[in-house]
């Protein structure tokens, strides 16, 4: 009887790190609301705050592929305003 494994999209990700951010609430407290483990929480937010600065490089190939990332800018910035 195997499990199959959960695939999250990154604006899921984005939205428990930016919450885990904010530090409002425990890991333990997001890990139940978004109905994953603590260490997957932290996990994420690490890898959030480590790649959080290759936003503003000015290398022009990287600017290419992060445009995916630019068209949900927005909802992440309300998310951190709030």
């Amino acid at each position: 009887m195997s499990r199959t494994r959960r695939k999250f999209s990154s604006a899921f990700k984005a939205k428990v790190a930016i919450e885990a951010i904010k530090e409002q609430r425990t890991i333990s407290e997001l890990a139940q609301e978004f109905e994953v483990h603590p260490n997957q929480v932290s996990q994420w937010k690490r890898e959030f705050l480590e790649r959080s600065a290759q936003v503003f490089e000015g290398d022009k190939s990287k600017q290419k592929k992060s445009n995916a990332w630019n068209l949900n800018s927005g909802w992440l910035m309300s998310a951190l305003v709030a």
